[in-house]
């Protein structure tokens, strides 16, 4: 993943980076990007995502941004992309997003008709009963 904060010639403050991770994985997935970009000098974060429905991780996304001093750019993964896409909408500071493979839904569904489909239900552990 290659990403750029600002435009080149843009001054202020470079941004933290705030890496969300996808529905089948823990912020532990994103270790080797971590060190990739702190070697670079960035402030990076890896919250845990708690999977509890897009509306509640967005939430509580939004209050741990709310907590940073300065610029944000959010990077979501897989279902962290709807994640970080609605978070922004309430977090101060957020100045862009990034999508590390997008969602895929199913032909004719779209990625908000899928994640409604699990609002308020547990994120399973594998194959089996709920």
């Amino acid at each position: 993943m290659t990403a750029t904060a600002q435009p080149s010639g843009q001054s202020g403050p470079e941004p933290t980076v705030v890496l969300v991770h996808g529905a089948f994985a823990d912020a532990s997935s994103w270790n080797g990007v971590i060190e990739r970009l702190q070697h670079q000098g960035c402030t990076v974060v890896a919250p845990a995502n708690p999977l509890r429905g897009v509306a509640l991780d967005a939430a509580y996304l939004a209050s741990v941004v709310n907590q940073f001093d300065g610029p944000v750019l959010l990077v979501g993964h897989s279902y962290g992309g709807a994640v970080i896409t609605n978070a922004a909408a309430t977090a101060t500071g957020v100045v862009g997003l990034g999508l590390r493979r997008r969602l895929r839904p199913r032909r004719r569904r779209s990625a908000g008709r899928r994640c409604g489909q699990f609002q308020g239900q547990p994120p399973r552990d594998g194959p089996g009963p709920a």
